[in-house]
C-alpha cells in the first residue's frame, strides 16, 4: 500500500498547472488534517500547519510541487430576495450568519429559524442547493464564525470582533 500524496500547504491562488480538483462544502473547506477526494476518485492527505479556511478558486500545494484545486461544492442554502435588500443584510449580519452577497440577492445556510425571521422581515426565502461561497468578514478573516446561542456566550468576543463590545449585539436568547 503506498502513501498518499500530501498537501502541507496553502494558497488563495494556483501557480503551476493543477493536478486535480476537489469540490468541499463551505463547512469542509475549514480544515487542518483530512484525507479528501479528488473529483477524479483518487485521494490525497491535507496535513496543515494550522486549521485553515480554504476558499473556492485556492490550492492545495502537494510535497511533490503539484496543485490541487479547491471548488466550493453545491449546498443546501437559502436564496434571499427582497425590496430593501440592504436592510435584510443587516439583520443576517447582525446575527453573524454566514453570507454571500449578490447584487440582487443573498445566499445563507439553511437555517429555519433565521427563515423565519427573514420572512417576517418582508423577504423571500427558496431553499436552492448552489456553491456557497460568502463574504470573509470585517476584520480579514477567512470566514465568520457561527453563535451558538445554546449556552450564554461561552464563547469570547474580543478577539473575533473588537469593536462589537461597544454595543449591543441586539441576539435573542
Amino acid at each position: 500500500m503506498s502513501a498518499l500524496p500530501t498537501a502541507h500547504g496553502y494558497h488563495t491562488h494556483g501557480h503551476a498547472p493543477e493536478q486535480g480538483r476537489v469540490a468541499l462544502t463551505y463547512e469542509d473547506r475549514f480544515l487542518r488534517r483530512k484525507t479528501l477526494r479528488l473529483e477524479d476518485g483518487s485521494r490525497i492527505l491535507v496535513d496543515l500547519p494550522k486549521t485553515t479556511s480554504l476558499n473556492h478558486g485556492g490550492v492545495l500545494l502537494l510535497q511533490d510541487g503539484g496543485e490541487i484545486t479547491v471548488i466550493a461544492a453545491p449546498e443546501p442554502l437559502l436564496q434571499v430576495t427582497a425590496e430593501h435588500l440592504p436592510r435584510i443584510a443587516w439583520h443576517i449580519g447582525n446575527r453573524h450568519t454566514p453570507c454571500q452577497i449578490e447584487d440582487t440577492r443573498l445566499l445563507i445556510q439553511r437555517d429555519h429559524v433565521i427563515k423565519e425571521m427573514l420572512e417576517l422581515l418582508g423577504a423571500i426565502v427558496t431553499e436552492v442547493t448552489e456553491p456557497f461561497t460568502p463574504e470573509g468578514g470585517a476584520y480579514g478573516h477567512g470566514r465568520t464564525h457561527s453563535h451558538d446561542h445554546s449556552h450564554p456566550h461561552a464563547h469570547d468576543h474580543t478577539m473575533a470582533h473588537p469593536a462589537d463590545h461597544n454595543r449591543d449585539h441586539g441576539h435573542d436568547h
